[in-house]
């Protein structure tokens, strides 16, 4: 893909199209594309190319095809606004302009294929971190790749986190609510950094942040062959887990239906569940609902 061929960055360009100008909300500034490239493109780093569109469908969708033509490992899109965005099991997911962090990050790890199932936790992990090191936001990873924080002791979703496998290619795309409000949450049951009393919510102090944490914790994963305990992926993300210890509703595939305590992670990132009946099972897809303790009656 030609520089021509990119989607339009953020920035002055653009102001004569047809849409809202990015300083409507004064709150909500546009990332500074180019000051992100002078500190994250660095020789020898991570990151090889870093865009900032005003507005896309999908950041994975434009990141896989890249991907497909050739593009290396380290290209990071970022995107003001998805208009459709896409959630676990194609669901539709969107946010106003510049409310949040909706990035996607082109990989291709050279570890053994079966431990790809990694990435997400990965990507989790390195989210929780950040933002508790950067704003004071204490971080919770529902299984597989739900986000969330405590508000009013509630569990509530941050954000989202999709990996698509693309030939040799892993696209690993993450929404994270940011300064959204409360007028305009899509479903009571979410929240962002803002709400939920976060001491910084500058944008590309969080990216910065996140992206770093990111790039070196996937070279520890990728040193160590991408196993999950050598690497310290699974005490990080069992110190994180929402859902480990807790009795689970998992819908699958096929309308069925999977009810046990989750008690543990196998070596592909599965989540394993422990029956009524003793035994266990490993699932690599589903939704996950946290059950309620049923109350005890006097």
């Amino acid at each position: 893909m030609t520089e021509a061929d990119r989607p339009r960055r953020s920035g002055l360009r653009g102001f004569g199209h047809a849409g809202p100008s990015p300083w409507t909300d004064l709150d909500r500034p546009p990332l500074d594309a180019e000051a992100l490239r002078r500190d994250l493109l660095v020789p020898g780093g991570r990151w090889t190319a870093l865009d900032v569109v005003e507005e896309t469908g999908s950041t994975n969708s434009d990141l896989t095809a890249r991907s497909r033509e050739g593009e290396p490992e380290g290209a990071v899109l970022v995107a003001e606004r998805q208009y459709a965005g896409r959630g676990r099991l194609d669901r539709a997911w969107s946010a106003p302009a510049r409310s949040g962090l909706f990035l996607s990050m082109l990989l291709r790890p050279t570890v053994p294929r079966e431990r790809l199932g990694w990435l997400p936790i990965l990507v989790g992990v390195s989210v929780a971190a950040t933002v508790h090191r950067v704003s004071g936001v204490s971080v919770g990873l529902k299984w597989p790749n739900d986000l969330q924080v405590e508000i009013d002791g509630e569990e509530r979703k941050l954000g989202g986190i999709l990996t698509e496998l693309t030939g040799e290619a892993v696209v690993a795309g993450l929404g994270l609510n940011v300064t959204l409000r409360a007028d305009e949450l899509p479903v009571p049951t979410a929240a962002s950094l803002a709400l939920a009393g976060a001491e910084v919510t500058d944008r590309a102090t969080l990216l910065r942040a996140l992206l770093r944490e990111f790039a070196e914790l996937y070279g520890e994963w990728q040193g160590a062959a991408g196993d999950p305990q050598a690497s310290g992926l699974l005490p990080a993300y069992a110190a994180r887990c929402t859902t480990l210890g807790r009795q689970v509703l998992v819908q699958l595939p096929g309308d069925r239906e999977l009810r046990g305590e989750a008690v543990a992670l196998d070596t592909d990132g599965r989540l394993v569940v422990r029956t009524a009946d003793g035994s266990r099972q490993a699932v690599g897809a589903g939704d996950v609902v946290h059950v309620r303790p049923e109350p005890r009656s006097a």
